[in-house]
C-alpha cells in the first residue's frame, strides 16, 4: 500500500496481486486527528490485506531533508508504530506533478481532479517504488 500524506488529504493505492501494478484507491480528508487518521489507515491496511506499507516522503530537488520531509518521516515512524505490517519511506519528488499532468491528459477538469490528485501520485509513488524491488514479494 502506498500513502502520499499531504496536510489536506491522504492519497492512498495498493498494488495487484502480483506486485507489478499500483492503483489509486481512496483518498482520506485530513481531519487534525491524526490518530483517527492513522486508524483509518490500519482500517484500509486491513481491508486490502496490504503487506508493506510505503510512505512517501518529499525530499528537496537537491535530495536533502527539508523540512516537510521531517515531517513525513516522523509520521511515517508513527504509522509504523501502529501498524502490524512494516512501513518504508520512498522518494516522492514530483509524484503530484506527474499525477495532475496524467489527469490534465485525460481532459480532467479542476475540482474534479483536486479530488482525485492525492490518490494518483500515492500510485505513481508506490509504481516507482514497485519497479525499484522488482522480483520480490508484494506489498
Amino acid at each position: 500500500m502506498g500513502l502520499d500524506l499531504g496536510t489536506k488529504r491522504i492519497g492512498v493505492a495498493v498494488s495487484d496481486s502480483d506486485g507489478r501494478l499500483a492503483m489509486p484507491i481512496e483518498v482520506l480528508e485530513r481531519t487534525g486527528d491524526r490518530e483517527g487518521e492513522h486508524r483509518a489507515v490500519a482500517a484500509l491496511v486491513a481491508e486490502w490485506e496490504a503487506e508493506v506499507v510505503v510512505v512517501g516522503v518529499p525530499y528537496s530537488l537537491d535530495g536533502s531533508i527539508g523540512p516537510m520531509a521531517r515531517t513525513m518521516i516522523a509520521e511515517a515512524d508513527r504509522l509504523a508504530a501502529l501498524l502490524t505490517v512494516p512501513v518504508q519511506t520512498h522518494d516522492e519528488r514530483l509524484t503530484t506533478v506527474t499525477a495532475d499532468r496524467q489527469l490534465r491528459e485525460q481532459d480532467m477538469r479542476g475540482e474534479d481532479r483536486r479530488k482525485v490528485v492525492d490518490k494518483v501520485a500515492a500510485s505513481v509513488m508506490l509504481q516507482a517504488w514497485l519497479d525499484g524491488r522488482s522480483g520480490e514479494q508484494s506489498p
